[in-house]
């Protein structure tokens, strides 16, 4: 529970209101009063409380209109209603539209006091549980990591490591090849797990409200600005924020980000004032950030803030070793999904899952095994369940080297093409990166796939 609990205390009788601000000021509660449901609501929308302590009957919005409001807004807050007119049917109406206790009028300073803290303890233990129910569900459990190759266990070795410093973390690596889930062990295997873990795609949000997203905002900041909002940083206080794409941060931003990032204050948009945070921050990208730097597109001075523990997930091509031991996990994770009951995979469908250059790494793995699971009519997967771009691509080159062919010019030719084909899915159809992985000229790559007709 907060070190100090803030309650709006709602009541059209002034005595009371006071009253209960006394006593609950004594026991270290900060208390707000508002005479009717529509100022409670004013309240609410301007400024953050732990719970609502509200009488049932008022003029205008009563108890219960101002729990279906409060339920309406999305805020997940524990209400406390309470009543001289108490019976159990009412009761029950309250606690069914989302009251979370009910006190009748008469009572005691005590069992308020005692009412209130169990309602805001039990809310704190709720969010607790669904989070600790993410990080077995999530980070360890059905989407967890999977791996036994020497790469991927250094990084975990690095994850153990780090996991119980506030540094900031830089992870890098292509699209699919896990950083969430990286960004998941380090929050729930440190000291900070019992906090929020909340994560933010910076490059999902359109550049104009991302601002607002992060840093939150008061009333009156803009024109939507109808109600004070908390940003993520403060939904994340004391926790771990992971900002996923954070190449994709614009300029300014980037300012205001590394001001957070040094002194460990924000500032919500539109205030004067600035608010603490103790957030540990885990920033993810598959941008070449140092090419950027160079560029001028993203800030040196925030590259190095983020880069003091970086953590690099290696693609899916260079652990192979992890590709059958992956293959295991959906099958038994999509046998319980999809009701069915698959043994396995034959062997020579495992032989072109550990040739293929998954170019969209452990996702597209995922993928291809649940596609395959459905199309499956036996007990086991098998070549013809596989995706063609698969099964073509392995068949064209064993079949050139099983046919006696030795042309070097004619072998070449395919797994050039092949190869070309490889890093363009890579690189999302970038030919200039695509030339680079190569290790050719960008003009000899154009060259090449006009030559053999590659489709971008």
């Amino acid at each position: 529970m907060p070190s100090t609990p803030r309650v709006l205390v709602v009541d059209d009788e002034e005595e009371i209101r006071y009253g209960l601000e006394l006593n609950l000021g004594r026991e270290g509660f900060e208390v707000v009063g508002a005479p009717d449901g529509d100022a409670a609501l004013a309240l609410l929308d301007d400024g953050r409380f732990d719970a609502v302590l509200s009488d049932l009957v008022m003029p205008g919005l009563d108890g219960l209109g101002l729990i279906d409001a409060i339920r309406e807004r999305g805020l997940d807050i524990p209400v406390v209603l309470m009543s001289a007119h108490a019976d159990v049917d009412t009761a029950l109406e309250a606690l069914a539209k989302g009251a979370t206790d009910y006190l009748a009028k008469p009572f005691r300073a005590d069992e308020v006091r005692f009412r209130l803290r169990k309602a805001i303890e039990q809310q704190a233990l709720t969010a607790q549980v669904a989070r600790l129910e993410e990080a077995v569900g999530e980070a360890f459990g059905d989407s967890g990591i999977i791996a036994r190759s020497e790469p991927m266990q250094r990084v975990f070795r690095t994850i153990r490591k780090v996991a119980d410093y506030r540094t900031t973390v830089l992870l890098t690596g292509e699209s699919g090849t896990g950083k969430e889930l990286v960004a998941k062990a380090l929050h729930f295997n440190s000291v900070r797990k019992d906090a929020p873990y909340v994560a933010v795609n910076c490059g999902a949000i359109p550049a104009n409200l991302l601002e607002s997203e992060l840093f939150g905002h008061v009333r009156g900041a803009f024109t939507d600005a109808t109600r004070t909002r908390r940003g993520l940083f403060e939904e994340a206080d004391g926790g771990t924020l992971f900002l996923d794409e954070i190449g994709e941060l614009p300029s300014a931003l980037q300012v205001k980000l590394l001001r957070v990032l040094q002194e460990g204050e924000i500032r919500r948009v539109g205030d004067t004032r600035p608010l603490s945070v103790d957030v540990r921050v885990v920033a993810a990208t598959v941008r070449d950030l140092p090419a950027e730097v160079k560029a001028g597109t993203f800030r040196e001075d925030l590259y190095y803030r983020l880069n003091v523990l970086p953590i690099h997930l290696p693609p899916l091509r260079e652990r192979g070793g992890d590709i059958a031991l992956l293959v295991d996990h959906f099958i038994e994770r999509f046998n319980r999904r999809l009701g069915t009951g698959l043994e396995g995979i034959e062997p020579q469908a495992m032989k072109m899952l550990v040739q293929h250059a998954w170019p969209g790494n452990v996702r597209e793995l995922e993928n291809t095994i649940e596609r395959a699971m459905v199309l499956c009519d036996g007990r086991r997967i098998g070549e013809e369940d596989l995706p063609d771009r698969i099964r073509q691509n392995q068949d064209r080159i064993r079949m050139t080297l099983q046919s006696g062919e030795l042309s070097i010019k004619k072998t070449t030719r395919i797994i050039e093409e092949e190869l070309i084909r490889r890093a363009l899915t890579k690189t999302g159809g970038n030919r200039t990166r695509a030339a680079e992985f190569l290790e050719i000229s960008h003009r000899a790559l154009l060259y090449k796939i006009k030559d053999y007709a590659v489709d971008l």
